[in-house]
């Protein structure tokens, strides 16, 4: 498997593996952050994800501490030139602070920029729509912050096809730095909504699909087979609704995969995903050293067709 891939559109090159920044400051604290950061770029993998909100819903926190345990990071250790960065916009901050009004997303880039102690990011993508505003408001505010030098490219998560697609034709109808990333909820068992609403936009616009929940909140990892074992995780809970059929069947199957392999279940169901149409870079994320050096083998595993078919079969929407 290619260790590169492009970008969408772009000119970057990237890891085929994302690392999801939305651990940090929840189950790692900053030192334990710096040690994976460390870990990671050392294993080759350099795209960092994350998001303004990261992370608020931790008791106590106002969200941005995520971006500031990467910006941290950056400062101490002079990689911003070696990494990749990518940041979200849009999520509700408090006080107000939310959506994609260019009023507020010139002040929200400041305040990514502040915390992550940089002067551009790479990707800035939104992370949740805000239909009350025009695209056409939308992504002239963003070709504002181009033109400025503070975002070299523009993504997208959580919004609906018809308004990427949308936002990205009136971008091109005005000379304009289109969408050239989508950011979507996929994975083995959550299958249906992307393939049958984003993979042919996806196509259709070449954009980089980066899927979040890439092993579905660890379910695909496979230690999570009965109810006893949601205690495991503070994700536990979000987890059961996995506990079912089919996701039983997946699991049976990515341990058969698996042991052909000499890999694991969750090697396997990122594998799965490098090598479904579209798809560029899986974000994952790990809060120990083995977890990461683990995961990050999914990379080097070529399933082969017979692997595939049998892993489209066991999570077929029935």
């Amino acid at each position: 498997m290619d260790k590169q891939r492009k970008l969408g559109l772009t000119g970057i090159s990237i890891p085929p593996l994302a690392f999801g920044g939305n651990v940090f400051g929840w189950t790692l604290d900053e030192a334990a952050a710096h040690r994976i950061l460390d870990q990671l770029l050392g294993l080759g993998f350099n795209f960092i994800d994350t998001a303004d909100t990261y992370v608020n819903w931790v008791a106590g926190n106002k969200g941005g501490e995520s971006e500031t345990i990467i910006g941290n990071w950056l400062k101490k250790t002079g990689k911003r030139k070696e990494i990749v960065l990518a940041t979200k916009l849009g999520g509700d901050m408090g006080d107000n602070k939310k959506g994609l009004s260019p009023k507020y997303i010139k002040a929200a880039v400041e305040d990514s920029l502040r915390r992550l102690q940089t002067d551009y990011i790479d990707l800035y993508q939104s992370h949740y729509d805000d239909p009350a505003i025009p695209v056409d408001a939308t992504m002239s505010a963003f070709n504002d912050l181009i033109k400025e030098g503070k975002v070299r490219y523009l993504g997208a998560s959580n919004l609906d096809p018809e308004r990427i697609l949308a936002s990205n034709e009136f971008a091109r109808a005005n000379d304009m730095a289109p969408y050239i990333s989508l950011q979507p909820l996929y994975n083995l068992y959550d299958r249906e909504r992307f393939e049958t609403t984003y993979q042919s936009l996806a196509e259709q616009e070449q954009l980089a699909v980066l899927p979040y929940y890439a092993l579905a909140s660890g379910f695909l990892s496979g230690k999570y087979r009965k109810e006893s074992d949601l205690q495991q995780s503070q994700r536990g809970p979000g987890i059961k609704k996995y506990l079912n059929d089919r996701g039983m069947r997946i699991l049976v199957t990515l341990d058969e995969i698996a042991a052909q392999h000499n890999a694991t279940p969750a090697q396997v169901a990122l594998a799965w995903l490098l090598h479904r149409p579209t798809i560029t870079a899986p974000i994952v994320s790990a809060t120990t050293a083995q977890q990461l050096e683990n995961i990050t083998r999914a990379a080097a595993i070529t399933l082969t067709t017979e692997d595939m078919d049998l892993l489209n079969k066991a999570s077929a929407i029935s």
